[in-house]
């Protein structure tokens, strides 16, 4: 059960608001900020204000079936009436609960995807290839803007390696639970016997960090140049133009040499490892703050196996929630991401509940 006076605080917060937005008694420079707290308490006042009520409903439906002055056919009608409101009780609390759980403040972040090829050599990279085709189709369709950052590529065509920026609304809240290893499991072509074979990829998902989430000394920053090697045309290896920017601190160190230019490559680099650090300490808080309760769901731990994607099944299956979904290759082509993402985040929900009780 939910305290009282915390729906209280609730009720009389959004009719302080309410007055203050109304009368334009709020300074500019918290005008957002408020107007965004009112919309979100305007979607829960209508049942904060019936939960607040319950008892006192539920009170006068009781007192009608106890009077035996009441007739039969008053109590049948009272008696459901308090079956009804009990489960529209129940029903509100969750919603409420849902709302009152601490926010993740990254929620609502860009995000810096990484995808790397594992174990299974080639065939490990042709499937950190079709990941990050699959984040490139969820992107598209959910028309957010996916940006390459920097991308390296196997023999087979395949990536090694591949890091982009994904801005939109509410990026980070729908891909944080990505992060992990993805194992895939299928007969690849240069395969004769018709084995299937086992290989893997990580994705690592971080929150885009703004100047204002992290600050980093320029002391504290390493940064060597170099000439960059592979692909890129006549100018991009004959001058000093790649990037190492190493983070004296804690020993991160990122490298960029995508870009013609040191300062484009500098840009991109300091946009990695300021998320990097960001992640850091976002995961060194949590670990704080958790310690005896490490939810199975979005720790973020990129050595755990978290889905596998078989295709002589035509399934890909999720083991953080035992959920599968015979739907491969529409999943791979983002059309059932969703699907498994509402599943993962209503599960983290309820955990997240269980422990607020």
């Amino acid at each position: 059960m939910i305290p009282l006076k915390t729906i209280e605080d609730l009720i009389s917060k959004h009719s302080i608001l309410e007055k203050e937005l109304s009368l334009g008694e709020v300074d500019k420079k918290l005008f957002a900020e408020k107007s965004k707290e009112y919309s979100d308490l305007n979607d829960v006042i209508d049942d904060a204000r019936k939960y607040f009520s319950y008892e006192g409903e539920k009170k006068d439906l009781e007192k009608i079936l106890s009077d035996s002055s009441s007739d039969n056919e008053f109590k049948e009608m009272a008696e459901i009436e308090l079956k009804d409101l009990k489960l529209e009780n129940e029903s509100i609390e969750k919603k409420l609960k849902l709302f009152l759980l601490p926010k993740d403040e990254a929620d609502k972040k860009n995000a810096i995807i990484e995808i790397r090829a594992g174990t299974g050599g080639l065939e490990a990279s042709l499937f950190a290839a079709d990941l990050f085709k699959m984040y490139e189709k969820v992107s598209h369709q959910k028309k957010w803007e996916l940006e390459l950052i920097s991308m390296s590529q196997s023999e087979a065509g395949g990536l090694k390696e591949v890091i982009a920026s994904i801005r939109g609304k509410n990026i980070y809240s729908t891909l944080k639970y990505e992060s992990g290893v993805h194992r895939v499991q299928r007969v690849p072509d240069t395969e004769t016997q018709g084995r299937v074979h086992t290989s893997a990829a990580t994705v690592a998902v971080l929150p885009e960090a703004e100047d204002v989430d992290i600050k980093i000394n320029d002391s504290d920053l390493r940064i060597d140049v170099f000439r960059a090697g592979g692909p890129g045309g006549q100018s991009v290896n004959t001058t000093d133009s790649a990037v190492r920017i190493t983070h004296i601190p804690t020993g991160l160190s990122v490298s960029q040499q995508d870009q013609k230019s040191q300062h484009k490559n500098k840009a991109k680099g300091m946009l990695i490892l300021r998320s990097r650090l960001y992640e850091l300490e976002r995961s060194r808080i949590e670990g704080e703050r958790s310690e005896d309760r490490k939810s199975k769901i979005g720790t973020g731990d990129r050595s755990e196996r978290i889905r596998t994607y078989n295709f002589p099944q035509g399934r890909v299956t999720d083991h953080r929630i035992n959920l599968t979904l015979h739907k491969l290759e529409a999943f791979l082509e983002g059309e059932a991401f969703d699907e498994m993402v509402e599943n993962l985040t209503l599960q983290a929900q309820e955990e997240k509940l269980s422990n607020l009780n």
